[in-house]
């Protein structure tokens, strides 16, 4: 199965810090399945996983980068998709935390994080696409 990531993502669908004020995704792919929120990120080229894209885990409550040749920055979010936790840089190759708290992961390129000021406590609205109503709780 292709990936959203590598066509463009799915239309209308985005990742958008009310807080802030800033999108941090505006092409924006869910992994719900077992085996689509196992293979994250893993299979995508890093010339593909670029500003403005991002990839919803849900349900999670820890990531890793195994298989990947690219740093990520992570948000854990709650029930209400506030940020509780986050990881900027998170390098190939490595495990990031498990928060509990967490019921999601939001996967975005590095450097999104310090781009948008984005930081603990940040409501964050996310849009699947036309069909779909924002999730701001």
């Amino acid at each position: 199965m292709r990936s959203h990531l590598m066509s463009g993502g799915v239309p209308g669908a985005y990742a958008f810090n009310r807080t802030r004020g800033t999108y941090l995704a505006t092409e924006l792919e869910l992994a719900r399945t077992h085996w689509s929120r196992f293979r994250g990120l893993m299979a995508t080229d890093p010339r593909q996983f670029r500003a403005g894209q991002g990839l919803w885990i849900v349900p999670c409550h820890g990531v890793h980068t195994l298989g990947m040749r690219f740093a990520i920055d992570a948000l854990y979010l709650d029930d209400n998709n506030v940020v509780v936790h986050l990881e900027e840089n998170l390098k190939p190759w490595r495990f990031a935390a498990v928060r509990r708290k967490a019921t999601s992961v939001l996967e975005l390129p590095h450097e999104t994080v310090s781009a948008t000021g984005t930081s603990l406590g940040d409501k964050i609205e996310i849009a699947l696409g036309h069909a779909e109503k924002a999730q701001t709780a």
